[in-house]
């Protein structure tokens, strides 16, 4: 249609498969695997693909094309919305900062579910104690040799106490 191509003559890249071969290669080297590794991991996901095809999907001419279940496996592999994987890569950002940004974010969500896990646990030890009323006391006593440290021992003894970690 007239108006949707640039006077270059080139296609914008919003949300298009060139933006997913960027994300794609950006992704890789972000998180340092070399194209065979991305490759064992997609199909890992369930798609088939080689060493070869990602380095023609990053840096083929022509590029090579990009079908929904291999997008789907990148956007899985990755952890990443498909929507995301799709979109051009932000402005201003090096490898080290989105290297720096990945690691916090992972980290973000393995503390999350570490503290969730945590409150579960709490949780179902502060119910056990409700039935078991004896058990209170070789219960902390328990924490304090499992954790060694009298005053972490004592912070899990009062969430215990209080009925959950939050």
């Amino acid at each position: 249609m007239a108006g949707d191509r640039p006077e270059s003559g080139e296609v914008p890249l919003l949300y298009s498969e060139g933006n997913v071969a960027a994300r794609v290669a950006l992704e890789r080297e972000v998180r340092g695997w070399s194209t065979t590794e991305l490759a064992e991991r997609v199909t890992r996901a369930g798609v088939k693909m080689n060493q070869t095809a990602v380095w023609r999907i990053e840096n083929g001419t022509p590029r090579r094309r990009i079908n929904l279940d291999e997008a789907l496996a990148f956007s899985r592999v990755f952890e990443l919305p498909l929507e995301e994987l799709m979109s051009p890569p932000l402005e201003g950002l090096d490898i080290a900062s989105r290297r720096l940004v990945q690691e916090a974010v992972e980290a973000f969500y393995e503390t999350r579910d570490a503290r969730d896990r945590l409150h579960h646990a709490v949780v179902a030890i502060a119910d056990h104690i409700k039935a078991h009323p004896d058990s209170s006391r070789a219960i902390h006593e328990q924490c304090l040799r499992l954790m060694g440290d009298e005053r972490d021992a004592r912070t899990l003894s009062g969430d215990i106490e209080d009925g959950g970690h939050y």
